[in-house]
């Protein structure tokens, strides 16, 4: 499959007109076939609404129903943004499924709402924990609680135009001054060193944090370290080695820039590897350069149960069944995903695909973005900054230092 456009870009844009348009239905999607005497029906919430998506969907769902006793599955699909908002408000409609894919960003407002379903036992029981990269089954841990099971993982990286840099005599780099200088070497003309996302969006704030943690900080440490990475961005951009533009970039922007050969490196995620596969020029990816330490941003979804299931036994029995290799790879390879198992590093296309095995090699140091239910304002804070300091005003510091009093605010009010 390919991913035509930004994945987290489109689902946002996608409308409920669009989404059933794009399935030919007129809201739920009911698997094939009729329900036994005994079977337990289980109602299933995403937002994988592409059509790209539903071969891969709808043979996950026959493996289930094929694999898993007595069971049928009822899926009913929204648009990206509205999942979340969905399922908080079935908590007072009682409008709720039995299983759920949700952004791991949403652990941070759903763990807290007491509406997901403690799996700790179950997956005590299950004895798999010591196979998950140690970031996705992070992002599922919420107050010493286990609240679901990745279901899949990506993260960013470097991408860059092989020839210019051979061109240019310029190595790929590993550190944040050799960044510096290689962005500013591989500026010509109309064409920049370096592309990212700077929106004023969970994206840019996704593309963002990476550098706050390289520089050894923490959104709990944002008043200095911040100001440490919005100081770095704002030079390349004072430098002409990154356009003021990326304010308003989504990381599909950006990857059209870099298809374009008018940014020479990019910040993206291995998402966007079936288009480039299909560039007339030659491109790696390395892991991202550092500064104090090496750090990258767990992006992906969760498996999530609702705590007032009435099938929560045979739901849980789903979840285990999607994680046997059999059923998994396939599903992930569908979708373009990364595993969050550490034992199907060996499996599938990103055994033997370069690129994705890059990526897949950096989920050990992918960080979930794991800050309580009030990370939403925190986020916003941190965009605001950001964009700010990218538009010229006001200082690195003096951004930071607003930014943090409204962070530790968000960060407090747990």
């Amino acid at each position: 499959m390919s991913y035509p456009v930004d994945r987290r870009g489109f689902l946002r844009a996608s409308g409920a007109a669009a989404t059933a348009a794009a399935l030919g239905l007129g809201g739920a999607l009911t698997s094939c076939g009729s329900a036994n005497v005994g079977t337990a029906t289980l109602t299933w919430w995403d937002y994988f609404t592409l059509d790209n998506f539903q071969p891969g969907m709808m043979r996950l769902i026959r493996d289930i129903e094929a694999g898993v006793p007595d069971v049928k599955i009822e899926r009913r699909t929204f648009p990206f943004a509205e999942l979340e908002r969905q399922i908080t408000l079935g908590a007072i409609s009682g409008d709720l499924p039995d299983i759920a894919i949700v952004d791991n960003v949403s652990m941070n407002t759903l763990g807290g709402s007491n509406l997901l379903a403690d799996l700790t036992d179950r997956a005590e029981r299950w004895g798999q924990a010591g196979q998950y990269y140690k970031g996705p089954w992070r992002g599922c841990q919420v107050g010493g609680k286990t609240l679901g099971i990745p279901n899949n993982s990506n993260c960013l990286a470097l991408y860059y135009n092989t020839r210019m840099l051979k061109a240019a005599g310029v190595e790929p780099p590993t550190t944040w001054d050799e960044l510096a200088s290689a962005a500013q070497r591989l500026t010509s003309g109309d064409r920049y060193g370096l592309a990212l996302s700077a929106i004023k969006t969970e994206e840019g704030v996704f593309q963002f944090l990476p550098f706050l943690w390289q520089a050894g900080g923490d959104l709990d440490t944002f008043g200095t370290y911040g100001a440490t990475a919005l100081s770095f961005l704002d030079d390349l951009i004072a430098k002409g080695s990154l356009s003021e533009q990326c304010v308003g970039w989504t990381q599909q922007d950006v990857n059209t820039r870099f298809l374009n050969q008018r940014a020479t490196m990019q910040i993206n995620g291995p998402w966007q590897i079936p288009t480039l596969k299909k560039a007339d020029f030659e491109w790696n990816v390395v892991a991202l350069p550092r500064d104090k330490e090496a750090a990258t941003c767990l992006g992906g979804e969760n498996w999530v149960l609702m705590a007032n299931s009435k099938h929560l036994d045979k739901a849980w029995e789903v979840l285990e069944y999607t994680q046997r290799p059999p059923v998994l790879v396939p599903y992930l390879v569908a979708f373009g995903e990364l595993p969050a198992r550490k034992d199907l590093a060996d499996e599938g296309a990103w055994a033997s695909d370069p690129a994705l095995r890059l990526f897949l090699s950096q989920l050990p140091l992918a960080r979930p973005r794991q800050y309580g239910a009030h990370y939403a304002e925190a986020s916003q804070a941190v965009a605001e900054a950001e964009q700010a300091v990218l538009t010229g005003s006001p200082s690195p510091s003096a951004a930071a230092k607003t930014a943090a009093v409204k962070i530790d605010k968000a960060l407090g009010e747990q």
